[in-house]
């Protein structure tokens, strides 16, 4: 049985966002397919969109320009994963025990393909990955979608559902709002 959502994407400071652009989305699960969809609209001329990788590979810190991420978690569970995606197409997926503890490269997965498509007013970015790789078909999950901008001034602006602290901070469980 398919589960999806519709998302849009928050700023967390509304005085260091763009207000030119737009986040939103849908995720899907079937069975132990998860397929994420964003799409990131407006001017983009005010957003560092980094050029395509010719090979896209497994890489650090995709988070200090502009990146789509999303946090798995298992429902009830100290344990999530971290999915960071590049619009060069680079990639990232890291395994934590705990809120920002045991940090670790999820090693189940050896690549990451996804689709990116970009026109001058949208970029759209869509994955879907086997859930098998790193859980049972049956596990609830707890899910926070966010994406990092970084402007054309330089200016970094994150976004998710929803900004539970006084800080953004993606890694905070209360942000794992949808279910699935």
């Amino acid at each position: 049985m398919a589960s999806d959502r519709v998302f849009n994407l928050k700023p967390f400071n509304l005085s260091d966002s763009n207000s030119k652009i737009n986040i939103t989305g849908k995720i899907i699960r079937d069975r132990n397919k998860l397929n994420l969809e964003y799409l990131l609209q407006g001017d983009l001329s005010t957003v560092i969109i980094p050029s395509p990788a010719n090979t896209p590979t497994r890489k650090h810190q995709l988070w200090q320009t502009t990146c789509f991420e999303f946090f798995l978690g298992i429902d009830h569970a100290p344990k999530y994963w971290e999915f960071n995606l590049s619009p060069t197409g680079d990639w990232n997926i890291y395994r934590f025990t705990d809120y920002r503890q045991g940090m670790q490269e999820e090693i189940a997965f050896t690549s990451l393909p996804f689709d990116i498509r970009q026109q001058a007013n949208f970029l759209n970015i869509n994955l879907e990955i086997n859930l098998d790789l790193i859980i049972d078909l049956n596990t609830d999950l707890d899910i926070a979608i966010s994406t990092v901008i970084k402007s054309s001034e330089e200016k970094i602006s994150y976004w998710a559902l929803t900004h539970p602290e006084t800080k953004a901070d993606f890694h905070n469980r209360d942000s794992f709002i949808i279910h699935i």
